[in-house]
């Protein structure tokens, strides 16, 4: 056992909201890419959201925001915006 601040840190992360981060932040920058170089506010905007979810530190609120902002994207892009 070390008496190391940072291995004892690392060992607290939970590996489920690790993954769950990676794959909404990858999603996340795919369409804050996609708003930026077609000019569109919505999917721009919506990228921004769901990174700010990625901070949350429940998995299960992660992903409900996340999948509530690509329907918000999708309904408002749907609606002409």
């Amino acid at each position: 056992m070390t008496d190391d601040p940072l291995i004892g840190a690392l060992s607290k992360i939970n590996q489920n909201a690790l993954w769950a981060s990676c794959l909404w932040g990858a999603i996340a920058s795919g369409y804050w890419i996609y708003g930026w170089k077609q000019k569109a506010l919505i999917p721009c905007l919506g990228g921004f959201a769901m990174t700010a979810a990625c901070f949350l530190s429940s998995v299960l609120w992660m992903s409900l925001a996340s999948i509530a902002v690509m329907f918000a994207v999708w309904w408002l892009m749907k609606q002409g915006y």
